[in-house]
């Protein structure tokens, strides 16, 4: 039991003594990534956001109208069957 606790002792010291250098790599590996990331143009972020507002404006549309239809049948059946 003593040999276990000691063992993890050790490990968890060096994890702990060790989180600097990991944290630098990440970093490091970080900046790397960055550099290899392309950017959309403003153009694009323009285009693709207008794409995106349109598309929530149709779809809302889509869906209320959806949603009014199944409120109206709904309606209709249960006042069919109440009288």
């Amino acid at each position: 039991m003593q040999g276990e606790t000691s063992i993890e002792t050790v490990s968890l010291g060096r994890r702990i003594s060790s989180w600097p250098q990991r944290v630098k790599d990440y970093y490091e590996d970080l900046k790397a990534e960055m550099r290899r990331v392309t950017w959309p143009s403003w153009k694009q972020v323009r285009a693709t956001t207008t794409v995106v507002i349109i598309s929530v404006f149709a779809f809302s549309a889509y869906f209320f109208v959806v949603d009014l239809l199944i409120t109206r049948l709904i309606t209709k059946i249960f006042d069919t069957f109440a009288k």
